[in-house]
């Protein structure tokens, strides 16, 4: 099992299987992680809503779990997905679609 910090959760990072893509952040609590590994879809722990929950429980954007990595100090996690359409719920195939620019401004990248 990972590392799990003082507040019990270890930072999650979600990337597509096939392209190595990197798709979301978010953290896992043991809950989270033992609900992944029962059915192969992520679950994650809303730090602001305080409650687990699936990635595309309401949209239907889920991820599917291909493996689960986890880094040598075992304090975060690689989820190898294959993700059922866009990861980010602003409807961007990933979180990280804005860059930031040499002046200090948010810039869009390609979808």
């Amino acid at each position: 099992m990972p590392k799990f910090d003082s507040n019990g959760l270890v930072t999650a990072v979600a990337v597509e299987h096939g392209t190595g893509a990197l798709l979301m952040l978010a953290h896992m609590n043991a809950e989270a992680v033992a609900k992944t590994l029962e059915t192969g879809f992520a679950y994650f722990y809303s730090r602001s809503r305080g409650r687990l929950w699936m990635k595309g429980e309401s949209s239907g954007h889920v991820l599917k779990i291909v493996e689960i990595r986890v880094d040598c100090d075992q304090d975060a996690l690689e989820l190898r997905v294959e993700a059922a359409g866009p990861a980010c719920h602003t409807m961007a195939p990933s979180c990280f679609y804005r860059r930031i620019t040499a002046e200090g401004a948010l810039e869009r990248i390609g979808d």
